[in-house]
Formats: structure tokens, C-alpha cells, sequence
């Protein structure tokens, strides 16, 4: 039996069961009552967005130490809790907020710190770390999950948001797999090898399966003028009021001025593992500002052990040298082939759903019961311009050009082929 390469995954915060998830089911709510103050906004934060009382409660909340957190389930709850209310503060009015208030941004940063997180909120606080579901349910399948905080209380946010925890789970069984195939290159077995490249791409196709799913719950109006808006970052967001990111006001006269990317899946670990395991490499389609450059970013999104973990896999990761070596067989490329072209699929379902739920509504127009004032801010908060055949005109949250992003990236996973 081959040994896998020397990687203990709980060292990267990684589960052979669940992979980029906690090896156990995210915290609900922080405990005892000195945090309460949080997780009471929390609860009420869809009514409180809608009602635009939001930073009149932040604006009232003592200034809490993070000194009282004890695990880390409970310092990634925190962080979760916080990240939701900063974005609603933020965005939660008819103009975006610039300045974060004492009350959220002096703990958010020490939380953010232990974490080696930006303090905002990412895709770690708003997916990985915000699901619940009873105990001993399957993870893989959507409808077992629930959403632990909201920023609209819609069934609408919630399948969005679970549909990727869902593919996150589904990554888990990949993770040995893949260190496994790894060993198969080391130990020069090639039909080993050629099986677990096969194992992989049904893995993906599940993946695409899931992903397709997303229309089942989750309406396109309701994803980009309700939730999409509050996932707004603070870079790149001068159209929409806010020229110089936020500043995170520590009171006493101390503060910075920061800006961030917003919630994006593009933070996911789990796409640049198997980026990195086949050897895709996105660089050669526009270097430190092409794709390459905005998903090295994208880790500094990511939490720590995740990002320490891909740098690791980077530096093993042998599967495309092996292949694409003169003496490989034919059967093994076929495999190899599989697997990048099925990579490329499941970006080209991403790319169809960008487009169904971000450039479709964009081209609509609101709905009619969209307020003006909720309209204009997501309309500014996407940065919407003139849109044509050329270009969408729309930048991810992330900040990327989303269209012509996607398309590379896809291009260029397909073109990997051998």
C-alpha cells in the first residue's frame, strides 16, 4: 500500500472528512451572556436592514474584549457574528457608511488577528463557519443544512450560502485522494495513479451536479438586489461612496483606514487545491494582474492554516510533470485530460450562473418592489456601467471583471489538457 505524503491535515485546519469545514459543525451562538449584545443584533439583523435601525444599535453596543473566548469554535463564531454586522452597518442605509464604530471595529481586528484574517467579512465567516444541521446528517446534500445568521432572512441567501458548504463538504473524501495520488507519482505507479485521477473527476462531476442546483431555491432578483449588495467589500467601491475604503475608528483618536475585497467564493480554498493538484497554472493568461494575481490575493482572504496548507500542496504537487513526461502512457493522459476538462465544466456552471444571476438582473432592471434607494445602492455597490456585447461591465465582489475573469480561468483549465 503506498504511503501518502507526509501532510497531517488536522495541522492546516483541513478534515479528510470535511475538508476546508471544521472537522465538527460550526458554533450557533457564542455562550454565556457577556456576548449576547452581539448575537442579539445578529438574530434580528434581516429586520434591523430593513427597517434601517442597524447603526443605531451597533452605534449603542458596549465595547466587548475578545479575552473571554476560549475555543476556537468560539473565536471563529465571533468572527462570523461580526463580519455580518460590520457589512450590515456598512451597507444597511440608503448611503454606505465609512466609518466603523469602536463597538465592532477595535474587537473585530484582535479577533481577525488571531485568526490571520482581514477583519470583514469573507468567505470563511459567511460559509464555513455559518451552517448547522442535525447531528449525524450527511453535509454533502444541501437540504440537511441550515444557515446559522443572515443578512435577509430570505430561504433565498440561505440556498445560496449552503449550496457551497455543501461542495465544500463534498471536498473532504478528494483531500487523501489526492495526497495519495501524489504517493502513486513518487512510487512510479501509473495505473494507480490513472484510477485515483478517474476517482477525482467523478468527484468533480458531483461537484457540478450540486452546483447546478442552485436555481432549485435561490431566485436571481432576490440574490442581486437584496443579499449581493451587503456582500459588498470597501476596495475598488468609490462609485458607491466610499473613495477610501472605511475607517476602523478604535476610539481615543486611533484608527486606520483599510480596504477590503468582499465576500466572494473566489476565497474558497478548495478550487485552488485542485488548481494546484492538476498543475493548472493561470499566470500564463495575465500574470500579477490577470487571474493568477487575483487568486494569490484571494488567499490573504482565506483562513491561515488554509492558505499554509495550499502553499504546502504547491510545493508536492507533482501530477502534471508526471504526466506530461514523453514515457506516460496514453491511458494515464486520458485521465489526466478527464480531470481538467472536468475541472473546466464546473467553471463553466459558475460562469452560466454569474451570468443568470448577476448580468441577467443587471440587463432587467429591478423588480418593482425594489425601493429606489435599495436599488441604487446595489446598482453602485456591483459598480454597474453601460453594458454591451464585449463586456458585462460588472465587477465581482471580489473585484475582479467578473465575465472575462471566469472565462480565463475556465480557458485556461481546459487548455491544461495534454
Amino acid at each position: 500500500m503506498l504511503q501518502s505524503p507526509n501532510i497531517l491535515l488536522d495541522e492546516y485546519s483541513v478534515s479528510s472528512a470535511n475538508g476546508f469545514l471544521p472537522a465538527e459543525l460550526p458554533l450557533a451562538r457564542l455562550p454565556g451572556t457577556y456576548y449576547e449584545p452581539w448575537e442579539t443584533i445578529a438574530t434580528d439583523l434581516p429586520s434591523l436592514i430593513r427597517s434601517g435601525n442597524i447603526r443605531l444599535l451597533v452605534d449603542s453596543l458596549p465595547i466587548l474584549e475578545p479575552s473571554f473566548l476560549k475555543t476556537e469554535s468560539e473565536w471563529r463564531r465571533a468572527y462570523s457574528v461580526l463580519g455580518f454586522l460590520m457589512h450590515g452597518y456598512i451597507w444597511g442605509g440608503e448611503r454606505p457608511e465609512d466609518t466603523i464604530p469602536p463597538s465592532i471595529a477595535k474587537p473585530f481586528l484582535e479577533i481577525s488577528k488571531h485568526l490571520g484574517l482581514p477583519p470583514c467579512a469573507t468567505y470563511a465567516g459567511l460559509n464555513l463557519w455559518n451552517y448547522t444541521a442535525p447531528v449525524g446528517a450527511d453535509i454533502t446534500n444541501p437540504d440537511n443544512l441550515s444557515l446559522i445568521t443572515s443578512f435577509t432572512g430570505t430561504p433565498d441567501e440561505e440556498w445560496f450560502i449552503l449550496i457551497s458548504v455543501a461542495i465544500e463538504a463534498k471536498g473532504g473524501k478528494l483531500m487523501t485522494l489526492m495526497l495519495d495520488a501524489i504517493a502513486a507519482v513518487t512510487a512510479n505507479d501509473a495505473p494507480r495513479l490513472t484510477a485515483l485521477l478517474y476517482k477525482f473527476t467523478d468527484g468533480l462531476q458531483d461537484f457540478n451536479e450540486t452546483l447546478k442546483r442552485m436555481h432549485e431555491k435561490c431566485h436571481p432578483d432576490v440574490f442581486f438586489y437584496q443579499l449581493r449588495p451587503l456582500l459588498a467589500g470597501s476596495k475598488n467601491m468609490a462609485a458607491a461612496g466610499l473613495p477610501s475604503g472605511v475607517f476602523y475608528d478604535e476610539g481615543n483618536g486611533v484608527g486606520q483606514w483599510h480596504q477590503y475585497c468582499g465576500g466572494s467564493n473566489g476565497q474558497s480554498s478548495l478550487i485552488q487545491t485542485f488548481d494546484i493538484f492538476l498543475g493548472v497554472n493561470h499566470s500564463a493568461t495575465g500574470g500579477i494582474s490577470g487571474p493568477s494575481g487575483y487568486l494569490m490575493e484571494m488567499r490573504d482572504y482565506m483562513p491561515a492554516p488554509h492558505k499554509r496548507f495550499l502553499e504546502t500542496l504547491s510545493h508536492i504537487s507533482n501530477i502534471r510533470t508526471y504526466v506530461m513526461s514523453p514515457q506516460t502512457e496514453p491511458t494515464l493522459k486520458e485521465a489526466y485530460n478527464a480531470a481538467c476538462l472536468m475541472l473546466g465544466s464546473f467553471r463553466d456552471t459558475h460562469i452560466q450562473i454569474v451570468s443568470r444571476y448577476i448580468i441577467m438582473p443587471s440587463r432587467r432592471g429591478p423588480p418593482q418592489q425594489q425601493t429606489k434607494e435599495r436599488v441604487n445602492l446595489a446598482s453602485a455597490s456591483v459598480q454597474v456601467e453601460e453594458v454591451n456585447e464585449k463586456s458585462s461591465g460588472l465587477n465581482g465582489t471580489g473585484g475582479t471583471s467578473l465575465i472575462p475573469f471566469l472565462k480565463q480561468t475556465r480557458d485556461t483549465t481546459k487548455d491544461a489538457t495534454c
